[in-house]
């Protein structure tokens, strides 16, 4: 039975891949993988007017980046359409999977409708229809179109659109995740379909893709709840089966709204660039809606797969917490290979900040105090150019000037007596730290670091030490020791 277990993502490309498409992308791959069904990508792009090739190049980038890599779909570059399918540029026996490459089969199933009399031509226009919706609010009446172009012989010239004629009965249907749904059609008017026979409606070409290419579910976001009944409406009129729902819930802010720019529905590359690691993300999204009995937080791409129940979503709204993402992201950056970690901050900062040699000294004393890599450089910015500072920085507590600048002479001189291989935070620990314990760790270690680093917080002195190198640990010092000499 899992060999027909077939389920869909279906972005149009009319913007950027963002949160929302990205986890029900994911809850449709989870759900495949888990059971041992088929992934397909379709590319809803018969908006023609707002469809781009640059967002379908993004949708089909932030899938690939976050690790849904689909059965069936779109071929996504030259190399894999010339290799594996020849003259063809989708993967799988029921493409194509652009609905722009499908219009012959629209037109053979709208053809059909209006043969049958379950469709005709409207030509009611926007300012009719508009006129009728204002008149029907005004007696109290739900507005819904009246269907008076049905017994009206609209030529296909004359059409504004090709309206499906709704029957007026209970639909009801069951939800996998909410239970038995009905809805009251007499309330929705006359569906329109289809701009004209080569330009389907959405509600139209869903229909006709999911029945083509044998979806079995369609788990989706629960905005399209109310189009659901319209769809197997349509489906009754035309002899189709009907597939399994699932209506995952909404994404909302941390305020409860719908979710916004400012938070959730930023685009998946947004946080590509921003250095989140896809696997914390796919983490994250996974858990809007959904969790394990044992609400586990931390749980990896084959954790997921194993564990993946739509049983378990949730029916209220998922909140969006950017604080959550952060400290995921950081977990996952501790444990993550330094090698790509250094790829990763290349990609954000450019190839030659990546490739400078303190860079990788960097990653591994930072990445504990990071939550994203595009912080990399905020935080480790002193590394590569001592900021400019007041001479009060160097001051421990009520500690006298003088006192200061003869400790860092000290220290000064210990780290002269230093060969450059010793020179490793063990090293400098061991022979400094029993002298500061005579002076004080305070008034000896907090000058050294705020002479090292120019701030007020920083990684300890050792540390930075360690990473500067010995010629470069030298001058800030003397930068210190010149500072608190001019001041007095």
């Amino acid at each position: 039975m899992t060999n027909n277990i077939r389920v869909r993502i279906a972005p149009s490309p009319t913007g950027a891949l963002h949160i929302g498409t990205a986890r029900t992308a994911l809850f449709n791959w989870l759900f495949a993988r888990h059971i041992g069904g088929k992934f397909i990508l379709r590319i809803e792009d018969t908006d023609l007017e707002r469809s781009e090739v640059k967002w379908e190049k993004d949708i089909i980038s932030g899938l690939r980046w976050l690790g849904l890599e689909w059965d069936e779909g779109p071929i996504a570059d030259a190399q894999n359409q010339k290799s594996k399918i020849k003259n063809q540029n989708y993967a799988g026996k029921y493409g194509p999977y652009r609905q722009s490459e499908r219009l012959d089969i629209y037109e053979k199933y709208l053809k059909q409708l209006l043969e049958k009399g379950d469709a005709y031509y409207c030509s009611c226009t926007k300012e009719e229809l508009e006129k009728e919706r204002n008149e029907q609010s005004e007696r109290g009446i739900a507005p819904k179109y009246s269907g008076k172009c049905r017994s009206r012989k609209v030529s296909e010239a004359d059409a504004q659109v090709i309206r499906f004629i709704i029957p007026e009965e209970k639909v009801q249907f069951s939800d996998l995740i909410r239970g038995d749904i009905v809805f009251d059609t007499s309330l929705f008017g006359d569906l329109a379909i289809a701009k004209g026979l080569r330009v389907p409606l959405y509600n139209f070409a869903v229909v006709i893709d999911d029945f083509e290419m044998k979806i079995s579910h369609v788990i989706r976001g629960e905005d399209h709840i109310a189009n659901t009944p319209k769809q197997i409406l349509l489906q009754r009129a035309l002899g189709f089966s009907t597939p399994v729902y699932a209506h995952l819930p909404l994404i909302l802010d941390p305020d409860r709204s719908k979710m916004s720019k400012r938070y959730s529905a930023t685009s998946l590359e947004e946080y590509r660039k921003a250095g989140y690691l896809p696997e914390a993300l796919m983490n994250f999204i996974a858990l809007l809606g959904w969790h394990l009995s044992d609400d586990r937080e931390i749980l990896s791409e084959e954790e997921l797969i194993q564990n993946f129940d739509l049983s378990r979503a949730q029916k209220s709204g998922a909140v969006f917490n950017v604080e959550k993402l952060n400290w995921l992201n950081a977990q996952y950056i501790k444990t993550a290979d330094e090698g790509r970690l250094l790829e990763i901050i290349k990609e954000i900062f450019g190839e030659e900040f990546g490739n400078l040699p303190l860079t990788r000294k960097l990653i591994a004393s930072s990445r504990e105090r990071i939550s994203k890599l595009d912080e990399f450089k905020d935080i480790n910015n002193f590394f590569f150019e001592l900021p400019d500072y007041d001479p009060s920085l160097l001051i421990w507590k009520n500690t006298e000037p003088e006192r200061i600048m003869e400790n860092l002479r000290v220290a000064r001189e210990i780290l002269k007596g230093f060969l450059l291989d010793e020179f490793d935070k063990a090293n400098l620990e061991a022979k400094l730290m029993p002298w500061a314990d005579t002076r004080g760790r305070g008034e000896v270690l907090w000058p050294m670091r705020a002479a090292l680093s120019g701030k007020d917080k920083s990684p300890g002195p050792f540390e930075i030490m360690d990473i500067l190198g010995k010629d470069e640990s030298l001058r800030r010092l003397d930068i210190a020791l010149q500072k608190l000499e001019s001041n007095n």
